[in-house]
């Protein structure tokens, strides 16, 4: 699977993590597309977890004192 918003790579998320983007992956009944990551800096690096958000969350603008920022910010391969 592959999404033309979101390129594999390294993410650096608005609250300081940074994350790997691995890979896609579809909800079963819905269809609907997720996000597949992995942190590699940050809180919980070391995690032998991935982690999974929709993606219209990961790409969408939150709030940070007043100003709109990236959710996640593509840092590279």
């Amino acid at each position: 699977m592959e999404n033309k918003e979101i390129k594999l790579g390294t993410y650096k998320h608005f609250k300081g993590d940074i994350v790997e983007v691995t890979g896609f992956a579809l909800h079963s009944e819905s269809l609907k597309e997720f996000v597949l990551y992995k942190h590699v800096i940050g809180k919980r690096k070391g995690e032998e977890n991935f982690w999974v958000r929709p993606v219209e969350m990961f790409l969408e603008k939150v709030e940070v004192n007043g100003k709109k920022v990236k959710r996640f910010e593509y840092v590279g391969e």
